[in-house]
């Protein structure tokens, strides 16, 4: 009798699962980018959102939640009900370079999410305002030197990936520059094309308009090799600062403990999502390589990039501001 008990309670129970599993999603899907308006996040978001939403036949909504270099949005994702109707972009900056710099983050990057999807991955750039009196990385670093403390640099917060990958390049180069944080890489780089900052440390996606119409001067970048939009730059590892060559990750994640039916749904949604080749030139076209892998590949670039960030802020002794 217990066991046919059991079983039933089985039955029903799988029944009901794969009811739920068939009716995901039947409403809104609600994408939350941890940073301001107009930054790399935020662009990626955005032009994955409208063909995921064709992907799975629901609307998916991106929000902006700014605040803490990510932390604030990143930990409404971490706490959020478990349902696939409150998901998150998962970025460096929030599952890497904060957590590795702030003892108080209120989430484990690792521990406290779950995985579904890395969309793209990002060279990063450092760019300067043209009234900058240099053009070239030789130069730059120059200048820095014979006027140390007279320059800040801008990002997208204290902690984010614009802050630690340029006190991890300053420590290497040997030069000081004042860190100015900013609710997001949007603000930041808004101030500085318009010269109330003069240096930047940020995305290709959202930098790369303003090199392009000449409002920034590129210096160098972190990528593989060269881009194809700046064949004239350097990466770091060409100018002898391989540490520093470090792409960023734009992808979706979930608070821990979502269905794998939610995880396979939104996983494949992308994948199909990026199947149509004008939306993979729209993420392409911005600088970012597509990347589409498994939930598990990206944890586990969650967890090594973490580590990385970790060890770096340990070696090198970073504190926030």
């Amino acid at each position: 009798m217990f066991r046919r008990h059991l079983l039933a309670t089985f039955i029903l129970s799988s029944a009901f699962s794969g009811a739920w599993a068939d009716s995901y999603p039947n409403k809104v899907v609600r994408l939350q980018v941890p940073f301001a308006p107009g930054g790399t996040t935020d662009i990626v978001a955005r032009v994955i959102a409208d063909p995921l939403a064709k992907a799975i036949g629901q609307s998916v909504v991106v929000e902006n939640k700014a605040g803490g270099g990510g932390v604030v949005g990143a930990n409404e994702t971490a706490k959020a009900v478990p349902d696939g109707y409150n998901l998150g972009v998962a970025t460096v900056s929030t599952t890497a370079a904060n957590p590795a710099i702030n003892p108080k983050i209120p989430y484990n990057p690792v521990t406290d999410f779950t995985p579904i999807i890395n969309i793209a991955a990002t060279p990063n750039v450092i760019a300067v305002h043209p009234s900058f009196p240099a053009r070239d990385y030789k130069s730059f670093v120059a200048e820095l030197k014979k006027n140390p403390g007279k320059y800040s640099y801008s990002s997208s917060g204290t902690g984010g990936i614009g802050h630690l990958q340029t006190e991890l390049w300053k420590s290497l180069a040997g030069v000081f520059i004042t860190h100015i944080p900013y609710r997001g890489a949007g603000p930041a780089l808004n101030d500085t094309v318009a010269g109330q900052v003069l240096i930047i440390f940020d995305n290709m996606p959202s930098a790369l308009p303003f090199i392009q119409t000449g409002k920034l001067i590129p210096i160098v970048v972190a990528a593989p090799q060269r881009l194809p939009q700046l064949p004239n730059v350097p990466t770091f590892k060409e100018v002898g600062l391989e540490p520093v060559n470090r792409m960023a990750y734009y992808g979706i994640y979930g608070p821990k403990g979502l269905p794998k039916e939610v995880v396979e749904k939104i996983n494949g949604g992308v994948k199909k999502a990026l199947q149509d080749p004008a939306v993979v030139k729209r993420i392409q076209d911005t600088g970012s390589l597509v990347v589409a892998n498994s939930p598990e590949e990206f944890g586990a670039q969650i967890k090594a990039e973490f580590e990385v960030y970790k060890k770096v802020v340990d070696q090198q002794k970073l504190k926030l501001d």
